[in-house]
């Protein structure tokens, strides 16, 4: 999991560092010093002058003025090498050579960590590009921008902008790049059933390294699909393809957590749970959702327990899953009351008893409520007609 491709965006590198650099997690001053002095080797060599600023003041580095006033230098020189270059063009060459000359200063100023800049730059790059696939480029650098800097809202509407501009044409191996690239918007905005599906029609066509290494497509791809999946589709899909087979042993606890859930060894799957934690709290894409999946890995496991049976002692339950069983009723109140659970707690009897919901019943109650609504609204608008 900490392998990163050799084709991985050195950016998406750098930001997750600096997430770990960041985070109350990482408690070893060992380990902090080593952050440091890897998101300096990345700062250093692409002259991130602004970045080096930002960390500074947040992270109480001692700001190194010569080194900032030599970074600040390089990067003046090489914007007006760029600027020089992109004037020769517009008066010496054509407009193939001149888009070629923005876009480098475009990627130059990526390079740099200037947001603003930097987009500004890609829109004047954009104006001047005709193809396409040459746009969806485009589309793609400003994407990686919005995962740098988790500007969710930029994500959004560029990902919009890459699906209008299928419409005029586009190649396969675009549009499977781009499912990847929604999959980890929607999953890093906590809409994971939407991640799952666009990973799961990822998997076979996988070649967004940029993004991720390939194991850790596989380790969204298991944790979208346990808490949206169901069963029989979670079977089909990911317990027995290929794809996940070949590289889920290389993930540590990964195998277990998927394989105890399906084969209802809970205790082995509360363990391995227990070890896969830790990776998503590391993740900085997945660690501000980390409460909310615990609660719904835990509903889904609790959830499967119970469609086996129409009452199960407190007692067997908390055996099964390796826990306590004051632990056990406390979770399963939760659960109970938040609607997550469909079943009673005899406490006295120390029996769980499962209420299943008639889905027929439903569909009558949720029809009465609808007409409900529907008679006050019509009630209101006679009021206003009749005024």
């Amino acid at each position: 999991m900490e392998e990163q491709e050799a084709t991985q965006d050195s950016k998406l590198v750098l930001a997750q560092k600096l997430f770990l650099l960041r985070s109350v997690d990482v408690l070893q001053d060992i380990e902090k010093q080593k952050l440091k002095d890897e998101v300096l080797v990345f700062i250093k060599e692409d002259d991130m002058a602004g970045l080096y600023q930002t960390c500074s003041h947040e992270l109480g580095w001692e700001l190194d003025q010569e080194l900032l006033d030599s970074m600040l230098n390089k990067n003046a020189e090489e914007l007006k090498r760029l600027d020089d270059k992109i004037a020769d063009a517009e008066e010496n060459l054509g407009e193939s050579e001149v888009r070629e000359a923005l876009l480098a200063k475009a990627l130059f100023v990526i390079r740099i960590g200037e947001k603003d800049k930097a987009l500004e730059q890609l829109k004047v790059a954009e104006a001047k590009t005709v193809a396409v696939g040459q746009k969806m480029d485009l589309v793609f650098h400003t994407l990686r921008l919005g995962f740098f800097f988790l500007d969710f809202k930029l994500i959004s509407v560029n990902i919009e902008k890459a699906k209008s501009l299928f419409d005029e044409g586009g190649d396969w191996e675009r549009k499977n790049r781009l499912k990847v690239y929604e999959g980890l918007y929607c999953m890093a905005t906590r809409n994971f059933k939407q991640a799952a599906t666009l990973f799961l029609d990822s998997i076979s066509t996988f070649t967004t390294y940029e993004l991720f290494s390939y194991d850790t497509f596989i380790f969204y791809c298991v944790l979208t699909s346990i808490i949206s999946l169901d069963r029989v589709s979670l079977k089909q899909k990911v317990v027995d393809a290929p794809e996940i087979l070949t590289v889920i042993g290389k993930i540590p606890y990964l195998s277990d957590f998927l394989n105890a859930l399906y084969g209802c060894q809970y205790k082995t799957f509360f363990i391995s749970f227990a070890g896969i934690t830790d990776q998503i709290r590391s993740d900085r894409y997945l660690q501000p959702h980390f409460r909310y999946y615990m609660r719904e890995v835990r509903s889904v496991a609790y959830s499967q327990f119970l469609e086996s049976y129409k009452s199960v002692t407190m007692d067997a339950m908390a055996k099964s899953f390796g826990v306590s069983i004051p632990f056990l009723d406390s979770e399963l109140s939760r659960f109970i009351a938040a609607g997550k659970l469909n079943c009673k707690i005899d406490k006295v009897a120390g029996i769980l008893e499962t209420n299943r919901p008639d889905a027929k019943n439903a569909l009558y109650q949720s029809t009465i409520k609808q007409g409900d609504f529907l008679l006050n609204r019509i009630q209101k608008l006679s009021r206003v007609i009749d005024i």
